[in-house]
């Protein structure tokens, strides 16, 4: 395969565009002494019901369990949550473990206890979460999780996750044409976290299928996992200067890559390909001379009022699945320059793939959709 230096690819990103793309709500804060984050602004529109919901489910209380809210991906997720709640007249309450994982355990034993409906577990350790996980479903709390995988420990659970095989394929078939087979490469990811395990997967696969040198694997999931790991891959490049591309497989690595890379001179012509989409995410690939070549995504809006009402067929025993999984798309440096996409809301105008709004749907649901 013909190799395209990282440096003649930077010059002709910069220089080119060719697309690249394939009722009221009662909410709960329940952060638990979290700092207050930036929510996302993004609103969704509402499709009106046609017919009147099962009355077991009128007034649902809800809870929503989180890993770590901190971060665009997640405080868009949880926008579309709320959104989709409201919608349908449910009480939310949002609990935010802030990256602890023995936090987000107890969080769900007081969720449990404040005598909701339902759960929403998102993210986190199966290990720490199935003992509450168990405990609700015991209690006829109705439990649905997304992206951390439950169901092997916890009977009655609905897995929800994007298709993350999908997302690392699609950007790891664009690094591999633009860096070639034998590229030396870099890594920033953690393991244990369900789907950028599953994204680990691929990139190994990858690896060792095209011949890539690995010279570091760096980074950090904290409640800061940009600026924390920036740091690290400012480091990892120092010592192995050679590296011409980095996989950055979830977007606040990818902002830490990015932020580390700036600390390393000579370092200009390393390209960054990541995961997830924001509104500050497309400014940072959009930039003059961004390395942040491409990233698969879906959108985080959309994904957290699709689980929600997921969980309302589920509440319904209108559900005939066990895993609900949500496609991505890729999104390309090229692409958002060509078709001047600035935010969110004209990269759905363009990629209608990112619209979940026909999915887990009944005509008694009032349906948010971005």
């Amino acid at each position: 395969m013909k190799r395209t230096s990282s440096r003649s690819l930077r010059r002709r990103l910069a220089a080119t565009g060719t697309v690249g793309l394939t009722a009221v709500l009662a909410l709960t804060a329940c952060s638990q002494g979290a700092p207050a984050t930036q929510e996302s602004a993004d609103s969704g529109a509402v499709s009106e019901a046609s017919s009147e919901m099962p009355a077991e489910l009128v007034g649902a209380k809800v809870a929503i369990v989180q890993q770590s809210g901190q971060g665009d991906y997640f405080q868009q997720y949880l926008n579309g949550t709320r959104q989709q709640a409201e919608a349908l007249g449910f009480e939310l309450s949002a609990y935010d473990a802030q990256g602890d994982n023995a936090t987000q355990a107890t969080q769900l034993e007081q969720a449990i206890s404040s005598g909701v409906d339902a759960i929403i577990v998102r993210h986190g350790f199966p290990d720490t979460l199935c003992p509450g996980v168990n405990d609700a479903i015991s209690k006829g709390i109705a439990v649905i999780a997304y992206d951390v995988n439950v169901s092997e420990c916890a009977d009655g659970v609905i897995q929800t996750q994007q298709s993350d095989e999908i997302m690392a394929q699609l950007v790891l078939d664009r690094m591999l044409e633009d860096v070639g087979e034998g590229a030396a490469v870099g890594y920033v990811n953690v393991e244990g976290i369900a789907p950028l395990d599953r994204r680990d997967a691929v990139w190994r696969q990858f690896v060792a299928d095209n011949g890539w040198d690995q010279l570091f694997k760096t980074g950090s999931f904290t409640s800061s996992s940009a600026s924390d790991s920036a740091p690290m891959v400012a480091a990892a490049m120092q010592a192995n200067p050679s590296v011409t591309a980095i996989y950055a497989p979830y977007d606040e690595f990818t902002k830490g890559t990015l932020t580390g890379l700036d600390q390393v001179s000579g370092s200009d012509d390393v390209l960054v390909y990541g995961a997830d989409i924001s509104n500050a995410d497309i400014e940072l690939m959009r930039a003059e001379g961004s390395r942040w070549v491409a990233t698969g995504a879906t959108d985080p809006n959309a994904i957290g009022a699709a689980v929600l009402r997921t969980l309302a067929l589920s509440m319904a025993g209108e559900l005939d699945a066990e895993l609900v999984e949500f496609p991505p798309v890729l999104v390309t440096q090229e692409m958002l320059r060509e078709d001047d996409i600035k935010n969110m809301e004209d990269l759905r105008a363009a990629v209608s793939e990112l619209n979940l709004s026909q999915v887990s749907t009944a005509d008694w649901m009032s349906v948010v959709s971005f």
